[in-house]
C-alpha cells in the first residue's frame, strides 16, 4: 500500500513542477505542441527540427529553479550533466552551445526575435511576443 501512495505523491510531484514552466517558442514554429521525446530531443541536439518540420533552436536558461524543473521534468539530466554533455557535442564537431540567458524575461525576448528559437520560462513570466507550446 505505501508503494501506491508514493507513487502517487510522486506522480503529483512531478505535476507540479511541469505545471512551475512552460514551454515557449517564436511564432515561426509551426507546432501548437510538442511532444516530451520531441523536447528532449531538441534540448539534447539530437533533433533539430519538431514532428510537423519545424527547425528549431533550444535556449536553456542559465540557472534557477525553472531551469531545474525543466531538466528534471523533461530532459533527466542534472545541469553539470547537461553541460559536460553539451562540451563533448562542441569538442567532437556535432553540435554547438545553446544560447544560455540569465532570466524569463531575457528568455523569452530572445525567443520572440530569433526564428525557430524554442524555451521554457516559469509559469508566471509575461510571454508577449511568443507561443506557448503544450508538451504531450
Amino acid at each position: 500500500m505505501k508503494r501506491v501512495q508514493i507513487s502517487v505523491l510522486c506522480l503529483f510531484a512531478v505535476s507540479a513542477w511541469a505545471a512551475d514552466l512552460k514551454v515557449i517558442a517564436n511564432p515561426s514554429v509551426g507546432a501548437s505542441a510538442v511532444s516530451v521525446d520531441d523536447l528532449k530531443g531538441v534540448f539534447l541536439a539530437t533533433k533539430s527540427s519538431l514532428s510537423d518540420g519545424s527547425h528549431v533552436e533550444p535556449v536553456l536558461e542559465k540557472g534557477g529553479a525553472t531551469h531545474e524543473a525543466f531538466l528534471k521534468e523533461y530532459i533527466g539530466k542534472t545541469d553539470t550533466a547537461l553541460q559536460t554533455y553539451y562540451r563533448s557535442l562542441v569538442f567532437t564537431g556535432k553540435a554547438s552551445m545553446p544560447k544560455q540567458l540569465a532570466s524569463d524575461a531575457e528568455v523569452v525576448a530572445y525567443v520572440a526575435k530569433t526564428k525557430g528559437a524554442i524555451a521554457y520560462v516559469s509559469a508566471g513570466a509575461s510571454t508577449d511576443g511568443v507561443k506557448t507550446l503544450d508538451v504531450k
